[in-house]
């Protein structure tokens, strides 16, 4: 790709209208189909097994009950009335943990959406920080740093290691 095809791509993707909605509204093949989809289960470690119906069920209902229990919580998000992915803001013990899963095909966006909900955490919710976690070994991380997340250190969740990075308020924007 050379640097006009770049900047058509840039204008293409500052157009295009994301929506957030409740993760409930969406076909549950459209979440299903993202869940297998194996560009996306190589950035989901604890993704074990074939994702279907019942895990499905599950998923949704852990995620709507974080909804009735903290008034926020993960959601889908539509782009030109597409589903493109899911997360958002969640609670991970006391903390909030920033969540985006994105099919391969809204990557591109990635920046954008994680600015909508960035303005959510800071803006609206008030927090002081939000947090994000990767595998180790995921290596396309220089945008969260140029944000001004932080590591904080590596841990595990179900024997998968992770690094915790962190944002302060004092650094969005």
């Amino acid at each position: 790709m050379n640097l006009l095809d770049d900047s058509l791509l840039i204008r293409f993707m500052e157009k295009q209208q994301i929506e957030l909605v409740r993760l409930q509204s969406i076909q549950p093949q459209e979440v299903i189909d993202l869940m297998n989809n194996q560009l996306v289960r190589r950035q989901m470690p604890l993704l074990q097994g074939y994702f279907g119906m019942d895990t499905y069920e599950a998923f949704i209902k852990a995620k709507a009950q974080l909804w009735e229990e903290h008034v926020f919580g993960p959601q889908a998000f539509l782009v030109n009335g597409q589903f493109a992915g899911w997360g958002g803001l969640q609670p991970e013990h006391d903390e909030v943990d920033l969540a985006l899963v994105l099919h391969p095909d809204y990557w591109g966006l990635g920046k954008r959406i994680y600015q909508i909900l960035l303005d959510q955490a800071f803006e609206e919710m008030k927090l002081p920080s939000v947090t994000v976690l990767f595998p180790p070994g995921r290596t396309r991380i220089q945008g969260f740093l140029r944000l001004g997340f932080k590591a904080e250190g590596e841990f595990e969740i179900n024997g998968q290691p992770f690094v915790k990075y962190r944002l302060m308020h004092k650094h969005h924007g």
